[in-house]
């Protein structure tokens, strides 16, 4: 991040191989992305939309952040895709139980998932709770 001396900024997002420059200093980030494209090869896909699984909106209210695509993904990769949503993401003092009768479960596909549900909970704060307990 670069602030100039009107406290404008430029800010460079670096995840793996993504990139997001981003900031109120137009001029910065022009510079910034003439010095990045005479070092690497990159490519500017104009204004943000996708970013590690998240959609970007914008509208004249604000910027809108959502992870629909990754949810909807996450559905059909369940095989849960056309179930209807329960009104509350757990029950009031919900306890696990595990009986003898219950099918042994795959530790990996369980660690996969509670993993991509932790992601979602980013955007989706009414899951966060579950989360933490299933975790």
């Amino acid at each position: 991040m670069k602030k100039n001396k009107s406290g404008q900024q430029a800010i460079l997002i670096v995840y793996v191989d993504d990139m997001v420059i981003t900031g109120d200093d137009e001029m910065e980030i022009r510079n910034l992305k003439k010095r990045l494209q005479a070092e690497f090869m990159e490519k500017d896909l104009g204004k943000l939309r996708f970013f590690l699984g998240m959609e970007v909106g914008r509208s004249h209210k604000g910027i809108f952040i959502s992870q629909r695509k990754y949810t909807l993904d996450l559905l059909k990769e369940t095989g849960k895709l056309g179930c209807k949503p329960p009104s509350m993401p757990l029950e009031h003092n919900w306890k696990h139980q595990v009986s003898d009768s219950d099918p042994p479960g795959n530790k990996e596909s369980y660690q996969h998932l509670v993993g991509k549900l932790i992601y979602l909970s980013l955007t989706r704060p009414d899951i966060a709770f579950s989360m933490s307990v299933v975790t």
